[in-house]
C-alpha cells in the first residue's frame, strides 16, 4: 500500500467516529422530527399514522402561528443587527490587546458563566413596572409614568442581545485581530480618519467574522425558549414557546414537529443568505481593492 493511500485511509478512520456521532445524534433525530411532522393530527391522544401535510398548511393558514413565525424571524434579525452594532467597538478593543482589551474580554465572557434562566429573571426584575429602569426614569425626571417593558418584544430583544452578545463579539475580535496593523497605519498615513479606516479597512476585512456572528446570534435568538418565555410570556411568544405549548401542553406532537421543522428550515435559509452575502461582499471589496 502506498504512503498516500495509507494516509488517506488513516484520515478516513479518524473521521469515522465524528461522522457516526453526527449520524446518530444529529441526522437521525432530525429525520425523526420530519417524520413526525407529516403524521396526521392526534385524536384522543393517539397519533393517526399516514402521510399528510396538514400540519404545515395549518402553520401558514392560522394567523396566530403565522404571526409567531414572522415575529421569530424579525426578532432574530433585530437581535443580530443590534448585537453587531454593539459588538464592533468591543471587538476592536479586544483585538488591540493590552490591559483594556483584557478587561473588555472579561466583561464580555463572564456573563456566560451565569445560567441563562438567572439572567432572564434578572432582566424581568429590571424591566418590570416597579423595576430599576422605571425607578431611574421616574427619579431622574425623564418620564413620569414610564411604560412597562416586561412582556413585550422590547424586553425579549434587550435580553437576547445581552445573552448572545459574546457569540458575535468573539468571532469579530478574531477576524479583526487577524488584520495586519500596517494596513490601518497606511490608511491613516494616506489621510484617512478613524471612521474611514473603519469603513474602508476594518469593516471589509472583518466581514467573515461578522457573518459568523450574525448567523450565531440569529440562530440562537430564533431558537430560544427560556428568554422569550420569561420576558415575553404569552404576549410576545416566539416559535420555541409555541412548540413547547403544542408538544407538552396540548400533546400535539405532529404539529409541534412541523413547527420545529419550519424553524430549522428558516434558520438554515437565513444563515445561507448571511454567508452568501458575506462572500459576495468580500469578493466585491477585494476586486475593488485590486483595481
Amino acid at each position: 500500500m502506498s504512503r498516500a493511500r495509507a494516509d488517506s485511509l488513516s484520515g478516513a478512520l479518524l473521521v469515522l467516529p465524528a461522522i457516526g456521532f453526527l449520524l446518530v445524534f444529529f441526522l437521525a433525530p432530525n429525520l425523526l422530527l420530519v417524520g413526525y411532522s407529516v403524521i396526521a393530527r392526534m385524536e384522543a391522544g393517539v397519533m393517526q399514522y399516514g402521510l399528510t401535510f396538514d400540519n404545515y398548511v395549518r402553520a401558514f393558514s392560522v394567523d396566530l402561528y403565522w404571526l409567531v413565525l414572522v415575529r421569530t424571524v424579525r426578532m432574530g434579525l433585530m437581535a443580530a443587527l443590534v448585537s453587531a452594532a454593539i459588538a464592533y467597538p468591543l471587538a476592536i478593543a479586544i483585538a488591540q490587546g493590552g490591559l483594556f482589551g483584557r478587561v473588555v474580554t472579561l466583561v464580555v465572557v463572564t456573563p456566560l458563566l451565569v445560567n441563562v434562566v438567572i439572567r432572564s429573571y434578572a432582566w424581568s426584575q429590571l424591566l418590570s413596572r416597579q423595576g430599576a429602569l422605571n425607578w431611574a426614569l421616574t427619579n431622574l425626571g425623564i418620564a413620569e409614568n414610564p411604560p412597562q417593558l416586561l412582556y413585550t418584544e422590547w424586553a425579549v430583544l434587550i435580553a437576547s442581545v445581552h445573552v448572545f452578545l459574546p457569540f458575535i463579539v468573539l468571532p469579530l475580535a478574531a477576524a479583526i485581530g487577524a488584520i495586519a496593523p500596517e494596513i490601518g497605519q497606511a490608511a491613516r498615513m494616506a489621510g484617512a480618519n478613524r471612521v474611514r479606516v473603519f469603513l474602508r479597512v476594518i469593516l471589509p476585512l472583518s466581514v467573515p467574522g461578522l457573518a459568523v456572528g450574525l448567523s450565531l446570534v440569529f440562530s440562537l435568538t430564533a431558537a430560544a425558549y427560556v428568554t422569550p418565555q420569561i420576558l415575553g410570556g404569552n404576549f410576545s411568544p416566539l416559535i420555541g414557546t409555541l412548540i413547547h405549548q403544542q408538544v407538552l401542553a396540548l400533546n400535539d406532537w405532529p404539529f409541534g414537529a412541523a413547527l420545529a421543522s419550519l424553524l430549522i428550515v428558516l434558520v438554515l435559509s437565513i444563515n445561507l443568505v448571511f454567508l452568501r452575502g458575506a462572500e459576495r461582499l468580500t469578493r466585491r471589496w477585494t476586486a475593488g481593492a485590486g483595481n
